[in-house]
């Protein structure tokens, strides 16, 4: 049986929302061509909080400058010993449990006012 490649009809391009060309060419190569992206670099606010409501706010906001769809990243180093606490490597000493992982949260908002959608990625 073969796959069926559903497109995504969208009224214009999804603006992925960053500087950085390698994280456009690497979301092409994931998603593949059936959305159209075109990249935008965007002063941003550097929020504070949870990975998941930080890309979420990050996406409200492009969606209201750019007054159309977005996607837009956010990544995030965790270590295991702080529990999901903000920290430096120097709070770390007085831990056994030196682990960490990376995430990675992508959030797309159709536009303004729409509540965006996040999806989490964790790399052990």
């Amino acid at each position: 049986m073969a796959a069926v490649k559903a497109a995504v009809v969208l009224p214009r391009p999804v603006t992925f929302v960053t500087g950085n060309a390698k994280k456009l060419e690497e979301v092409k190569a994931i998603i593949g061509d059936s959305i159209p992206f075109k990249s935008l670099k965007l002063d941003l606010p550097e929020l504070q909080g949870e990975p998941e409501d930080i890309s979420k706010e990050k996406a409200r906001l492009a969606a209201l400058q750019v007054n159309g769809p977005v996607l837009v990243e956010d990544t995030c180093l965790c270590f295991n010993a702080l529990k999901g606490l903000p920290g430096l490597n120097n709070l770390l000493m007085a831990y056994e449990d030196k682990s960490a992982y990376a995430l990675c949260a992508f959030s797309f908002s159709h536009g303004p006012g729409a509540e965006p959608l996040t999806f989490l990625g964790k790399t052990p």
